[in-house]
C-alpha cells in the first residue's frame, strides 16, 4: 500500500479541523442575512463579525470587504470595473483606459486582461525576468506614458516568487493610477498590511487557507468608487448582488483566525522542509532547474523542471504512487499548452513542458518528504528511459 502524500496545497487546501468544525455548527445558520426577522438577523450578526475579523488580519477596516464567490471573481471584479465603458453606473472618471499588468498574472486575470484588449481596452503586459520579478525599469517607462490601473499579483502560484508591491504601488499612485493586487496565494503566508503597501484592492480567498471553496473577499479602500460586476441586489452595500454565502463566510473567518495563530511557526517549519525536498532533488536527479526566486519566495512552493521528462507523465506516475503533485496552475490545468509563466521568466518550451510544482503545506511532514525524495528518482529515470528527446 503507498504512502499518501498531498504536495498540491497552491491549488487548494485541505479543511482545517478547526474550520470543519464551524462548518457544521454553520449549517444550522440557514437565514438570509438580509431578512429583518431573528433568523436573518442571526446570519447577519454572524457575517459582520466574520468582516471585521478579516478585514483586521489584513489591516482593514470592515466595511473595505466585500464577500465574493471566489478569487477569480474579485479579480474579474477589479479589471471590468476599471474598463466598465458606462458613463452613469459608476463613479470612475471616463476617458481612456489603460491597464497595466503582468505575464506572469493567474489565468483570471491574464485571460480577462487579455479579453478586455479584445474589446479595444488598451492593455500592457510587463515583462520579468529569470526569477519572475518584475521589471520596474519597464514598468516606470510604461507608467510614464499613462494608466489607469496596475494589477500585480503579490506571490506567484506556480513558481511562488514574491514581488515588492510596497514599491510597485508607489510607483502606480506616483503615476495617477489605481493598483490592484492578487494576494490569494500570499495571504495566511506571509505578513500583510494593505495601509503599510497603500493598495487600492487586494484579493484574497478561503480554500487557499484551509477554508472552504466557492467564497472570497475583495478588499476595496474606502476612498475608492466601485462598479459592481455582479448586479441586481443590495447585498454588500450594493457592491456584490446575491444572497450572502453565511457559510462559506463563516469558514473563512475561522480559516482566517487559525491563520493567525499558526501562519510565523508553519512558514519556518515549511522552508526547512522546502529545502530537504530542494536539497534532496539536486543530490538524487541530474538535469533540473529550480524555478523561481530563490530568497523571495513562498516558503511551501517549490517549482522544478526536469529535462527530457514530460511533467503530464510525471504527474501520473507519481499519483499511482499516491504522489499528489501539479504541473502548474489548477486553473489551467486542462491545457497541454506551455506554462505562461515559466515562458515569461525565459524558460524554453522543452524544458517548461518538464516541469512540476510541489507545493506544501501544514499537514506535511518529514516523513512524506523522504518518500517522495524515494520515489521521485526512479519517476523521473522511468519517464526518461522511455523519451526520445533525453540523452545523458
Amino acid at each position: 500500500m503507498s504512502q499518501k502524500v498531498y504536495l498540491d496545497h497552491n491549488a487548494t487546501t485541505p479543511l482545517h479541523p478547526e474550520v470543519k468544525n464551524v462548518l457544521i455548527e454553520a449549517m444550522e445558520c440557514f437565514g438570509n442575512p438580509s431578512s429583518l426577522h431573528e433568523f436573518g438577523r442571526k446570519a447577519l450578526k454572524f457575517v459582520t463579525q466574520a468582516r471585521e475579523d478579516i478585514a483586521s488580519f489584513i489591516g482593514a477596516t470592515g466595511e473595505e470587504i466585500v464577500f465574493v464567490g471566489s478569487g477569480s471573481e474579485a479579480n474579474n471584479t477589479v479589471l471590468n470595473m476599471v474598463a466598465c465603458p458606462s458613463k452613469h453606473c459608476c463613479a470612475f472618471k471616463k476617458g481612456p483606459t489603460r491597464i497595466v499588468t503582468t505575464k506572469i498574472e493567474h489565468p483570471c486575470v491574464f485571460e480577462t486582461a487579455k479579453c478586455l484588449r479584445d474589446r479595444g481596452i488598451d492593455v500592457v503586459f510587463i515583462d520579468v525576468d529569470k526569477y519572475g520579478k518584475i521589471d520596474t525599469k519597464q514598468l516606470q517607462d510604461i507608467l510614464a506614458e499613462g494608466a489607469s490601473l496596475v494589477s500585480v499579483m503579490m506571490a506567484n502560484n506556480e513558481i511562488g516568487t514574491i514581488q515588492d508591491i510596497k514599491t510597485i504601488c508607489g510607483m502606480a499612485h506616483k503615476a495617477g493610477a489605481l493598483f490592484h493586487t492578487d494576494a490569494v496565494q500570499a495571504v495566511g503566508k506571509i505578513p500583510i498590511d494593505v495601509r503599510v503597501l497603500d493598495v487600492d484592492f487586494l484579493t484574497l480567498s478561503a480554500h487557499k487557507v484551509y477554508g472552504p471553496k466557492g467564497i472570497g473577499a475583495l478588499y476595496t479602500k474606502k476612498s475608492i468608487p466601485f462598479c459592481p460586476f455582479i448586479r441586481g441586489g443590495h447585498q454588500e452595500k450594493g457592491r456584490r448582488a446575491g444572497t450572502e454565502n453565511t457559510l462559506g463566510i463563516m469558514g473563512l473567518s475561522k480559516a482566517i483566525e487559525m491563520r493567525r495563530k499558526e501562519m510565523v511557526t508553519e512558514d519556518k517549519r515549511l522552508k526547512d522542509l522546502k529545502a530537504i525536498l530542494k536539497k534532496g532533488i539536486e543530490e538524487k536527479i541530474l538535469d533540473i532547474q529550480v524555478n523561481g526566486h530563490p530568497d523571495d519566495c513562498l516558503a511551501g512552493t517549490l517549482n522544478v523542471s526536469f529535462k527530457g521528462a514530460e511533467g503530464e507523465a510525471v504527474l501520473l506516475y507519481l499519483d499511482m504512487e499516491g504522489i499528489a503533485i501539479s504541473t502548474g496552475s489548477a486553473c489551467a490545468s486542462g491545457s497541454l499548452d506551455p506554462s505562461h509563466v515559466l515562458l515569461a521568466t525565459g524558460v524554453g518550451a522543452e524544458l517548461a513542458h518538464g516541469s512540476v510544482r510541489m507545493s506544501l503545506g501544514r499537514d506535511t511532514t518529514k516523513e512524506d518528504i523522504a518518500y517522495v525524495l524515494e520515489v521521485l528518482p526512479r519517476v523521473i529515470d522511468k519517464v526518461r528511459s522511455m523519451s526520445t528527446a533525453y540523452k545523458k
